[in-house]
């Protein structure tokens, strides 16, 4: 018995000296609200990167700890939450961030402090561009997810390119995503020398899109190009039944989303976006890290894949540049992000060098996503080419 204690206590002592030296991330995003299938994925991708990084060892010998936050997908509250990682918590990176209008809002906090952030999901165009030299010396924040001037290039070429559509309606939501994605898709339509032959708003929480509707289908719209998120869009998807008008969705990436899919029921059908990541087996790598989730999470589905993808990524570049940096001291992990020597392999692509100094987006021209479709309440490969291009990689 009292060997069983003497272990028991030995125990202890070492967990606790191996909490007490960790090296504590913080992972802000939201977790509840509209936006939480976004913020749940990306929070639990990071969490099983960290946890197989924990079982191989640690960072430098020691422990990760993630300092996970809420922000409810609001900018004053993410502001909060991350002012609170850095001064209370004393987190040496962060990681997440999903909201276009948080990220603007809240990453201004890891920058003035000079520890670097990885956004993982957010997608609005300036995020990366923010801080960017030679107005800041150095910038802080680096990307894993697609931006918006490359997903409203994909959209475009689809809807117009491929499809032939030239009557084009843009529904966007009125945050600051819905707002800068609407101009990214402006520019892409205007290059074709086509402009949308109407813009309609709506607010998120609202319900009733018949009006914006029947207005695009006077206007004669062929097609509607979305920038919101995964309620708001069914909305409209739902209201096309109602007011006997269908015409294809096709939009940014959060056409994926579950709460898009689950609310629109038979309406979210042929939806187009998008997709760093679609989960179906295309290689060894892939259906492991989805089996895991799945197997972890207790989840037959993965709500947002490229979340999820994206975010177990993000904690296995961090880490990569931790141990390059040898330290973890914010400004040399940045230094170490800009000219990462490891290869790392994620889950949406291999990482080689994805950063520089004046480029923070590891995804760009040479790596576009995949378009993805809903087809019996899941996200597919639109296109075969796409499926063995992602089994190619």
């Amino acid at each position: 018995m009292r060997g069983w204690l003497t272990t028991l206590l030995c125990w202890m002592m070492m967990a606790t000296a191996w909490s007490a030296d960790s090296i504590r991330i913080g992972v802000s995003g939201p977790f509840t609200g509209g936006s939480a299938p976004m913020g749940l994925s990306m929070r639990n991708g990071i969490r099983l990167a960290a946890e197989e990084i924990n079982a191989a060892g640690g960072l430098l010998g020691r422990r990760i700890e993630l300092i996970e936050r809420d922000d409810e997908a609001r900018n004053e509250r993410g502001a909060q939450v991350i002012q609170a990682l850095v001064e209370k918590d004393q987190v040496v990176a962060g990681l997440g961030i999903v909201n276009t209008g948080v990220a603007l809002a809240a990453q201004r906090i890891y920058q003035q402090a000079r520890i670097p952030v990885i956004t993982s999901v957010a997608t609005g165009s300036l995020i990366t561009k923010q801080f960017r030299p030679p107005r800041y010396p150095e910038n802080y924040v680096f990307r894993l997810s697609a931006n918006d001037t490359i997903q409203a290039a994909m959209i475009v070429e689809e809807a117009v390119d491929r499809r032939g559509f030239k009557k084009v309606a843009i529904f966007h939501d009125a945050t600051n995503y819905g707002q800068l994605g609407k101009l990214d898709l402006v520019h892409s339509l205007a290059t074709r020398g086509i402009g949308p032959v109407i813009v309609e708003r709506f607010n998120l929480r609202d319900v009733d899109m018949s009006s914006h509707l029947r207005r695009a289908r006077e206007a004669g719209a062929e097609v509607i190009l979305t920038y919101g998120i995964g309620p708001e869009l069914a909305h409209i998807a739902n209201a096309m039944a109602v007011v006997g008008w269908r015409v294809p969705l096709v939009g940014s990436w959060t056409l994926g989303m579950s709460n898009f899919i689950d609310r629109a029921g038979p309406n979210a059908e042929g939806a187009r976006m998008p997709q760093t990541y679609i989960a179906e087996d295309t290689s060894a790598r892939r259906n492991a890290f989805r089996n895991r989730y799945k197997q972890t999470y207790g989840s037959e589905r993965i709500p947002v894949p490229p979340a999820a993808a994206q975010g177990y990524d993000s904690m296995l570049v961090l880490a990569a540049a931790i141990r390059q940096a040898g330290d973890t001291d914010g400004e040399k992990i940045r230094e170490a992000l800009e000219r990462l020597q490891e290869r790392v392999a994620g889950v949406v692509m291999t990482y080689d060098r994805p950063f520089s100094k004046d480029d923070h987006e590891a995804i760009d021209d040479t790596s576009t996503p995949f378009m993805g479709e809903v087809r019996n309440g899941q996200v597919v490969f639109a296109y075969e080419r796409d499926r063995i291009r992602a089994a190619a990689q």
